[in-house]
C-alpha cells in the first residue's frame, strides 16, 4: 500500500514499532517514523514529525483466536489497544493535521460486521472501529473529509499464515485442510490479495470517491452477501 501511494506521487510516511521492518519499505519517497499506535504520546510525536497529512490510513492490527471461556483480560486488552484504541488515536491526531478534502481510512475486517467464533475480542474491536468510522463520518462531512473502512476477509498475509499454523497445531489438520477452513466461507474459495486492499484504499483516496463516506467496503468474495 505504501509503495503504491508513493508510486502515484504521494509523500508517504509509515510507522510501526520496529525500524528494521520499516526499513525494507522506506525507500523511493517513503519515510519511516517509529511508533506504537496504542501509545498516545508516541502517536502524537509521530504526527508531529510527519507534519500535515491529507490521507491517513489506520492499518495496524493484531488477531488472536481462543474460546471465549479462555480469553483473559490481557488478551482482551491487547485486541482493544491495537485495533480500536490505535485507530482512535491515529484518526484523532491525523484529523488535527488534515485540511479540507482529506481522507481517513481504517483497514477493519468482515469480523467488524458479523460475529466470529473463537474471535470475540477481535470481532468486538473491529465492530468498535466500524462504530468510530460511521460516527466520525457524520462529524467531519461538512469539511469535505471522508471516513471509511475497508473490510477484507482472510488476507494472504503473514497474519493469516500464523492463523493457519495455529489451526494445524491445535487440530492436527494438514496445511491444505487448515487453509480450506479459512476460505470455505468465501464463495470464491480463496484468500484476498493485499493488492485488492491497496486498490480499494487508493480509490477511497481519489476524487471519484468524494461522496463515499461512513462506509464499510467489503472484500470477501461475496461472503457477506
Amino acid at each position: 500500500m505504501a509503495r503504491a501511494f508513493a508510486d502515484a506521487g504521494h509523500e508517504v510516511i509509515i510507522t510501526g514499532r520496529r525500524m528494521d521492518r520499516l526499513a525494507h519499505v522506506a525507500t523511493g519517497g517513503i519515510r519511516a517514523v517509529a511508533g506504537d499506535i496504542s501509545d498516545p504520546d508516541q502517536v502524537r510525536a509521530m504526527f508531529d514529525r510527519a507534519g500535515p497529512c491529507q490521507i491517513v490510513i489506520a492499518n495496524a492490527g493484531v488477531a488472536e483466536a481462543a474460546p471465549f471461556a479462555k480469553v483473559d483480560l490481557e488478551h482482551w486488552n491487547r485486541m482493544i489497544a491495537t485495533n480500536l484504541t490505535g485507530t482512535f488515536l491515529t484518526f484523532q491526531h491525523g484529523l488535527a493535521q488534515m485540511q479540507t478534502g482529506g481522507r481517513l481510512i481504517a483497514v477493519a475486517s468482515i469480523a467488524g460486521l458479523r460475529g466470529a467464533a473463537y474471535a470475540a475480542p477481535y470481532a468486538a474491536s473491529k465492530h468498535g472501529v466500524m462504530g468510530l468510522v460511521r460516527s466520525l463520518a457524520h462529524e467531519v462531512a461538512k469539511k469535505g473529509i471522508t471516513v471509511n473502512a475497508i473490510c477484507p476477509g482472510f488476507l494472504d498475509t503473514d497474519m493469516t499464515r500464523r492463523s493457519i499454523a495455529n489451526i494445524i497445531d491445535k487440530t492436527g489438520r494438514d496445511e491444505a485442510e487448515a487453509l480450506a477452513s479459512l476460505t470455505s466461507r468465501n464463495p470464491q474459495g480463496r484468500l484476498v490479495a493485499p493488492s485488492e486492499v491497496t486498490g480499494t484504499a487508493m480509490w477511497l483516496a481519489s476524487p471519484s470517491a468524494a461522496s463515499v463516506n461512513g462506509q464499510a467496503i467489503m472484500l470477501d468474495g461475496g461472503e457477506s452477501a
